[in-house]
């Protein structure tokens, strides 16, 4: 950070990005640029038991102030220049009573555990049975609802937890609960209702022509649905559990921070707070308008451009974003959600349960960590980055032709929590093929290796299954975590075949919450347009242009889509050996 920016200029517009993830809650401050000035996290606190993980509202609230005011002393930016503040947050369900307390969602009883994380796996058995309905509102989530959408999790507490069933006064996501926490208005946003809750956003689209943004009564429920899977006293008084009006991400909420919030987080009472989105579509808002110099010449359109564009949002799992004008059905893929990410146009989900997550699995789980990390500590390097640079030398060692040959024989099926899309089986099993008595740290890196593989070929599935349902995905953009390791992205430029763009600023999540305090703040006439002012480019890595690169992930492809079918073929045969 330079002196410069590290100068305060009174006259700045500064906008604030808060982003709580799975393992922190983090604040940055971007200018009019778009120019990160400064970022700050703090740690939350989990528990994990079995298929249950949880968290406390109060704990990451603690979390998000901290960081708000470690990120405006390191940035050196005052409470005056902060001209608006945006939420984003896992899609994870929050409950509270009617005095705003959390209520306990948890078998322990515990009060603080009002959170049911998004990667909470406890309701499969209420997601089967709520897609056995085959209800119209599930073809707007890829013909059925995933474990870690809300309405399942919903079911689980009822069926579960009567008392805590009868005391909540509020179900929200957390993006929305942090947002109402910030301004005491419970609006709704289209981006978590649409996407992790079925409602229906398109019963907005005529709403699209009115000039100013405002709270729109929610007309998105489908009622028969709540009723149908045991859920319908969530539609007494106008919806008010879940959702009476919605917004448009960016929305001003209410008169701005509340004068409690506001000294809480060490800023102004009546700063304008946007309506928030989820953190990987916050990611999509953060990168999607980065602009290439060649795009105005290849490109018909903005909207062409926009349209061939898919954004992987690298964290600990990973989400694919793509946007058409038109919607398309894809099955095992979530959406077509209307408004949910870029106003007017139709958003497609896909994701991967378990990407960092797993990454992080493989290498902590085997014997070789210890030494990896204390190596990696000793030579102040990330055990991601020793890991690359044993790869690198094994490659000199073996006279391998490139990298991604040294796992000839080792092929790896990334589902360790389930397969999210495109075959939405979350009860689909991790599979590891080619081990050995082996236990050095170059048998790590090849793990680790074959694992990037894994979850790479896992996202070629997903953009091949989009576009053969009428997308035209040719570009990817990354951002997240993951995306800051260069063997990471490089192998999912060479196995997916696609031009990767890499953001300018490298905390796109925190621009694209940024960018939803620039809009609620009237700094632009719209979300698209401060995406298109404050997203930038950075590198750009391409495929391999050795055809030799290509005909071996095509045929290592070939087995990663036999592992899943051998699953299958193994899975009815002991189905049947027990019937």
């Amino acid at each position: 950070m330079t002196t410069a920016e590290l100068t305060p200029f009174p006259s700045r517009s500064i906008f604030l990005g808060v982003d709580v993830g799975t393992g922190s809650a983090r604040a940055g401050l971007f200018d009019e640029n778009g120019k990160l000035l400064g970022s700050a996290s703090s740690p939350i606190q989990i528990w994990k038991d079995g298929d249950c993980v949880e968290q406390s509202s109060t704990d990451i609230w603690h979390a998000v102030c901290a960081a708000v005011k470690s990120a405006c002393s390191l940035a050196n930016v005052s409470e005056v220049q902060v001209k608006g503040i945006g939420f984003a947050a896992t899609c994870s369900l929050v409950a509270v009573d009617a005095e705003g307390s959390p209520v306990t969602v948890s078998w322990s009883g515990d009060s603080r555990r009002n959170i049911i994380v998004w990667m909470d796996h406890r309701a499969v058995k209420q997601a089967e049975r709520i897609n056995s309905y085959n209800s119209p509102v599930l073809q707007y989530c890829g013909g059925g609802v995933s474990p870690e959408m809300e309405p399942p999790k919903l079911l689980w507490v009822k069926e579960n937890l009567h008392e805590s069933w009868s005391m909540v006064y509020k179900w929200m996501d957390l993006s929305d609960w942090l947002s109402y926490r910030a301004t005491g208005d419970d609006t709704r946003s289209l981006c978590t209702t649409v996407c992790k809750w079925t409602y229906l956003g398109h019963a907005h689209m005529h709403q699209m022509s009115e000039k100013a943004s405002r709270d729109m009564e929610a007309c998105g429920w489908d009622d028969e649905f709540w009723e149908e899977i045991g859920l319908g006293d969530l539609a007494d008084g106008h919806h008010a559990k879940i959702g009476r009006s919605v917004a448009f991400p960016g929305h001003p909420l209410g008169n701005g921070l509340t004068a409690t919030a506001a000294k809480e987080l060490g800023l102004l009472a009546g700063t304008p707070v946007g309506t928030s989105l989820i953190d990987a579509h916050a990611g999509g808002v953060g990168v999607m308008e980065s602009k290439l110099g060649s795009d105005s010449v290849t490109k018909e359109s903005d909207v062409d451009t926009l349209c061939s564009r898919m954004v992987l949002v690298c964290g600990t799992s990973t989400c694919h974003m793509a946007v058409s004008r038109e919607k398309l059905f894809i099955p095992g893929v979530w959406g077509p959600f209307w408004s949910a990410m870029v106003p007017e146009y139709w958003l497609t989900e896909g994701g991967q349960s378990a990407t960092g997550a797993l990454l992080d699995h493989i290498i902590e789980n085997h014997v070789a960590s210890p030494r990896l990390a204390n190596r990696a500590a000793s030579q102040k390097v990330s055990v991601f980055e020793l890991l690359n640079n044993i790869l690198k030398s094994t490659v000199q060692d073996t006279s391998s032709p490139f990298i991604a040959a040294l796992t000839s024989d080792m092929h790896i099926l990334p589902d360790f929590h389930g397969n999210r899309s495109p075959v939405a089986d979350p009860n689909s099993k991790g599979v590891i093929f080619g081990m050995t008595l082996d236990t050095t740290e170059k048998q790590l890196a090849l793990l680790y290796l074959a694992t990037i593989q894994g979850i790479a070929y896992g996202t070629r599935h997903i953009v091949e299954h989009c576009n053969a349902h009428g997308h035209k995905i040719d570009t990817l953009l990354a951002c997240g975590g993951l995306s800051k390791n260069p063997l990471f992205i490089q192998e999912h430029a060479d196995i997916v075949g696609c031009p990767i763009i890499l953001p300018r600023e490298s905390e796109s999540v925190l621009l694209g919450a940024a960018i939803l305090g620039a809009v609620a703040a009237k700094s632009y006439p719209s979300l698209h347009d401060a995406m298109k002012a404050l997203n930038a480019a950075g590198q750009v890595v391409h495929p391999s242009s050795d055809p030799k690169v290509k005909k071996y992930h095509d045929a290592k492809y070939r087995i990663f889509r036999d592992l899943y079918e051998q699953q299958l073929s193994h899975r009815a045969i002991i189905c049947e050996a027990l019937s």
